[in-house]
Parts: C-alpha cells; structure tokens; sequence
C-alpha cells in the first residue's frame, strides 16, 4: 500500500465522490449510492454490483475501511448494514485531489473559458 496518495491521481471522479461523502462520516453502501446521486443531480446512478466493487477496489487501496456493522439506533436502520469509512491516506489522496482539481480549475484558460459567450 503506498504512503503517499499521487498515486492514486487523477481520482477516477466514482472514486472522488465517494471518498468526499466518506470524509463526512461512515456510511453503508445505500446511503452511499444515494449520495452519489444527490452530488451528481441524478447524472450517475450507482447500480449495487458496481457500488460494492468500486468500494472493495478503494478497501485493497487503503483509501476505504470497513467500518462495521451498527446497532440499530432509528427504526428506517439495519443491522445488516456494512458501514465504510475513509483511512487516513484515503483522507490523503481526496485532500490532494481537491487541490490537483482547484489548480486546474484556477487557470487563466478555464477561467477564459467561463467569459466566453456560448456558440449560437
């Protein structure tokens, strides 16, 4: 496992939302799939098959751990639920994302772009 997040780098975007909602607390997987939607306006829609195995890439990655199972603490819970959270260099790798992404985006070229009037 590498001790240092670049890489990782470029973040598949999949991989960049779900380490971004693990950054705000652990979650089970549909919760998960539900965020990634919210996040992306409904544009991504992550089926189980490819949510869980995404999620056992980032687990053998080190970005992702598995949290555990819950007690039940609100009646719409399960126990069954498998909870995952983000590992300290997944912390790493989506903190160095974040800035890769805000350099890019800081450039005169892109910014350029957003004052261009849209092609009639």
């Amino acid at each position: 496992m590498p001790a240092q997040p670049l890489p990782f780098q470029p973040l598949k975007p999949v991989d960049l939302i779900l380490l971004l909602a693990l950054a705000e607390g652990d979650r089970h997987g549909y919760a998960l799939s539900q965020e990634v939607e919210r996040r992306t306006e409904g544009a991504v829609r992550l089926e189980a098959g490819n949510l869980y195995r995404t999620l056992r890439r980032l687990v053998a990655d080190g970005l992702v751990g598995e949290a555990g199972r819950r007690r039940l603490d609100e009646e719409s819970d399960d126990e069954r639920r498998n909870y995952f959270r983000i590992t300290p260099l997944g912390l790493r790798a989506v903190q160095a994302e974040v800035k890769r992404l805000r350099s890019l985006l800081a450039s005169p070229s892109v910014r350029a772009l957003g004052q261009r009037a849209e092609p009639s």
